[in-house]
């Protein structure tokens, strides 16, 4: 109970309003296409400079975790994710938002993203020694087959068709190996300047998400002469307090699965609100509800990418190994601060591990106050008229991949996906699993390439790849995914076809 004698220091005037302004400017960067939550801890990095170690950390601290709720805001209201952490809840969100509810959506989110994330703190805070040497029993071969329980996801991932989401899936996985080969060196499909570093994983779900969006919202506002103003009912907190209280088994997929996947180094929040969506709607008596405005996808989805954010620290404060690239940057803020994490950081530097982390804990209860009370007034955004709203989306679009790394380059990607995917979704064909190949594609090709490295110098690649509990048991899961989206596909065209038969 150590922690509990350092809460005072999080209320102290100067960290509080630190604290303060680091959560409403969160929700702000996590709301613009574009500024994920790694971007906006590091560009807020030199603010920090002349502060001390734990008003730094709070102010970084408070940015991670609010960007990442706020992110689901464009989610919901513009089908564009904030960062790959929402991918999972523009599925149902924007569905939500289209038919009327979006303040109910923009409720629901940011409260399973504040008890998604205070059941991660609270593991960080409890469980940091013995997650910390589960966390170190990930190696390669581990990793590999983490990405490929990823990759089974794809097939029934927000896709009527399991052939068409597999190809979809396929598609990103081939985007992803464009570039330089990491292990060889090697230039692999680069017939552009704009696509010598890869393809950048914001530009992508900028493009893939928004462009296709801009370009029918154009189609419908110049057929439509009279423009309908949707409506936007106030939702009361009590209603959606009730609603998430109702909803124990999707909050608790999503807690689980985003505190299990936030622990291993590497993976990232946007597999964990994937992951977590893709279980919620396998264990779900209404699997027909999902994707077209169910809130047990939203908050599964939320709930796992606010939860993985406490555990993604554990690696990192006790072993000094980041467990998500915005762990990395928040290394760098205490490095520069002259404290370097590892297992004296607790016995050394009390004061700032435990203040920093009290301050995640009351950063989630802010983070859920300020959204709530700003969710009927930015679900209004919907009545904007269609060519208004296609003409700021793209401002939005154009800013937010440009501003990545400031190459026209990534805004030649952006609209060329953008516009291929508009048509790919004429056919049937989702955004979504093609994101998750591109994502899980470099996941799953560095660390076979060097688990192979390894396991040539040992017994070679099949005991080292398929012999082991953790491995074992990881296969296991790749298969049982396997058959249960092959099997649960062959149900719903079954159910399909008895319904056109007696309709």
């Amino acid at each position: 109970m150590e922690f509990l004698s350092y809460f005072g220091g999080v209320f102290e005037p100067t960290a509080f309003l630190l604290l303060l302004g680091g959560t409403i400017g969160g929700l702000i960067l996590g709301a613009t296409p574009g500024l994920s939550p790694t971007m906006a801890v590091a560009l807020l990095i030199p603010f920090t400079f002349h502060l001390s170690p734990t008003q730094g950390l709070i102010l970084l601290g408070a940015a991670y975790t609010s960007t990442v709720a706020g992110g689901a805001v464009s989610a919901i209201l513009l089908k564009i994710p904030g960062a790959p952490a929402n991918i999972a809840t523009a599925l149902d969100g924007n569905a939500m938002a289209k038919n009327g509810e979006g303040a109910r959506a923009l409720h629901l989110s940011f409260l399973s993203s504040g008890i998604g994330g205070v059941i991660g703190v609270l593991l960080l805070i409890f469980l940091t020694p013995i997650l910390a040497q589960w966390a170190l029993a990930f190696g390669p071969s581990h990793l590999f087959w983490m990405a490929i329980l990823g990759v089974t996801v794809i097939g029934s991932l927000d896709s009527k068709s399991f052939v068409k989401g597999l190809l979809s899936g396929c598609i990103g996985l081939w985007l992803s190996m464009i570039g330089f080969d990491d292990n060889l060196g090697a230039q692999r499909f680069i017939f552009s300047d704009a696509l010598t570093g890869g393809i950048n994983i914001i530009a992508a779900l900028i493009g893939l998400f928004a462009i296709p969006q801009v370009l029918d919202m154009f189609a419908k506002g110049r057929s439509n002469s009279v423009i309908e103003a949707i409506e936007v009912p106030k939702q009361k907190f009590m209603d959606s307090l009730k609603e998430i209280s109702r909803s124990g088994r999707s909050l608790s997929i999503g807690t689980v699965f985003g505190s299990i996947i936030g622990l291993i180094p590497g993976v990232g929040g946007q597999i964990a609100g994937l992951v977590a969506y893709d279980q919620a709607k396998k264990f779900s008596p209404e699997k027909e509800k999902f994707g077209t405005g169910h809130p047990e996808g939203l908050i599964a989805a939320e709930s796992a990418n606010n939860a993985m954010v406490g555990p993604s620290l554990v690696p990192l404060l006790t072993l000094s190994i980041p467990g998500s690239p915005t762990a990395a940057v928040l290394l760098g803020g205490l490095i520069i601060h002259g404290i370097f994490p590892g297992s004296d950081l607790f016995d050394n530097h009390p004061e700032v591990a435990w203040t920093f982390i009290n301050s995640m804990l009351i950063g989630q209860i802010l983070m859920v106050i300020f959204g709530i009370y700003t969710a009927t007034w930015a679900a209004r955004i919907a009545r904007a008229p269609v060519p208004i709203m296609a003409a700021a989306v793209m401002v939005l679009a154009l800013f937010g991949a440009y501003s990545v790394q400031q190459s026209m380059g990534d805004v030649y990607v952006m609209l060329s996906l953008g516009v291929g995917m508009f048509f790919l979704e004429k056919f049937g064909f989702s955004a979504a699993p093609l994101v998750l190949g591109l994502i899980l594609g470099p996941i799953a090709e560095s660390n076979f390439t060097t688990g192979s490295l390894i396991a040539n110098a040992q017994n070679g690649p099949v005991e080292y790849f398929m012999t082991g509990t953790l491995n074992i048991f990881l296969i296991v899961l790749v298969l049982a995914s396997v058959f249960y989206s092959f099997w649960s596909n062959m149900m719903h065209g079954k159910a399909a076809k008895s319904e056109g038969a007696t309709s």
